[in-house]
């Protein structure tokens, strides 16, 4: 992160479970996390069913009670604000779009989402989940609403899996449009830029 101070929301998984899988890579994030360059904030109790007992719980505090994106929104601008955050990963949207039955009120919360990340003035990052393949992709409204939208997949190629990423859209930036194979590796993820996958 270059010496900036990054925010993690998890909505899928606790944050120690989330460090646990970050442990094969290259990275301090104990280290970062007691320099207080790198937050979590777990936000897993909003993918279940709107109730009662869901809380939002930042890895360096008290429980906020949450039930709904706008909880959560002031939970990260107060974060945002005391920590000076410079960037926000968010894990994935998926767990939050699932709370929505109705589509009308989907989009209108993710729309209020993310307006409120572009409002903060941090880069952020937001995984979400798809189940598709190269030619059959559907509409999806936060791909809409980003400046960048990259897709990792996973093909079959050949009797093998081939892993590659592909730059479907980044605003205002020049960018490879061809899908290009990738690997994770001790530092991370490492992209052949040279390589074309078939």
């Amino acid at each position: 992160m270059l010496g900036e101070t990054g925010l993690y929301v998890t909505l899928d998984e606790h944050p120690d479970a989330v460090k646990k899988n970050l442990q094969s890579y290259d990275w301090d994030i104990d280290g970062m996390e007691k320099k207080g360059k790198l937050l979590f904030v777990d936000a897993s109790g909003l993918r279940k069913a709107k109730s009662q007992e869901n809380s939002l719980v930042p890895s360096f505090g008290s429980p906020f009670d949450v039930t709904d994106f706008s909880e959560l929104l002031k939970t990260i601008n107060k974060i945002v604000e005391g920590e000076s955050i410079q960037r926000i990963a968010l894990d994935p949207v998926t767990s939050l779009m699932l709370r929505y039955a109705e589509e009308l009120t989907k989009r209108r919360a993710t729309v209020a989402f993310f307006d409120a990340l572009a409002d903060s003035g941090c880069t952020s990052l937001i995984t979400s989940e798809l189940k598709t393949s190269l030619m059959d992709r559907r509409f999806q409204l936060e791909e809409f609403l980003s400046h960048g939208v990259v897709l990792l997949h996973s093909l079959f190629h050949e009797g093998n899996i081939v892993r590659a990423v592909q730059i479907e859209k980044m605003r205002g930036i020049s960018h490879d449009t061809q899908i290009r194979p990738y690997q994770f590796g001790s530092t991370g993820i490492e992209i052949f830029p040279r390589d074309k996958v078939f």
